[in-house]
């Protein structure tokens, strides 16, 4: 039996491999095909320890780690919109609805996963595409959507309070940690959140990877406490 398809939409690369690295494997473990929308090449990114680059070639570097870690994280499909890093607050919020709408309609998405509404790091792109993914899919124009999940806010992180869905990191940190290091132009970044990499951190253990359930079916925040993220699928 075909496994109902996950969406995950975000801004850059490498959110996906921040925050959901460990529910995408679980996924594709399971027979899933998890697909990603990524907004922007990150061209505006940092380049590590790589030295100078055009923001051309960061564009192009970023979008190849990008594959290298979706293949090691099991995603059977990337797409880019490709607009300018940092700039996704200037783009016609009917635009970027637009293409959102086109790509759950392309897989047929039954689940949804994005960002918060404070975007976790504050980030305007990220506010931006949390925005325009709700705004896709409570107009009603993505019927085959059945659930919206968003990155849990900082603020539940490391409590259960809320919290619809928690993923372990322990039993996937290898994975995860081999994931991140794909992403070398953004190697302080990933550093500076999760230090040695070589090692499992004590926070990530401690928070795993929450996520809140915001819509299900036309209902809001519902309360509930859920195993997988295909529980109560229709």
């Amino acid at each position: 039996m075909t496994k109902p398809k996950v969406g995950f939409i975000y801004a850059h690369p490498d959110d996906e491999t921040f925050g959901c690295a460990s529910l995408i494997r679980e996924l594709a473990d399971q027979d899933g095909e998890p697909v990603l929308l990524c907004a922007t090449h990150g061209d505006a990114g940092k380049t590590g320890r790589l030295g100078e680059m055009t923001r051309e070639e960061l564009a192009v570097l970023r979008e190849q780690e990008l594959r290298a870690a979706g293949d090691i994280m099991g995603l059977t499909v990337i797409q880019h919109l490709g607009y300018p890093d940092g700039k996704l607050k200037d783009v016609p919020r009917e635009e970027l609805v637009e293409h959102i709408v086109h790509f759950i309609h392309t897989y047929q998405l039954a689940v949804v996963v994005t960002f918060p509404e404070d975007g976790i790091s504050g980030h305007l792109d990220h506010v931006a595409i949390h925005h325009a993914t709700n705004e896709a899919i409570f107009s009603g124009r993505c019927p085959s959507v059945q659930k919206l999940y968003y990155n849990a806010p900082f603020a539940m992180r490391g409590t259960t309070d809320g919290v619809t869905l928690q993923i372990s990191v322990e039993p996937h940190w290898p994975m995860k940690a081999e994931a991140l290091r794909a992403h070398q132009s953004q190697i302080f970044s990933i550093e500076r959140v999760f230090s040695d990499l070589e090692q499992i951190p004590e926070n990530e253990l401690k928070r795993g990877e929450p996520f809140v359930l915001a819509w299900e079916r036309g209902a809001h925040w519902p309360k509930k406490h859920e195993a997988t993220i295909y529980d109560d699928l229709i």
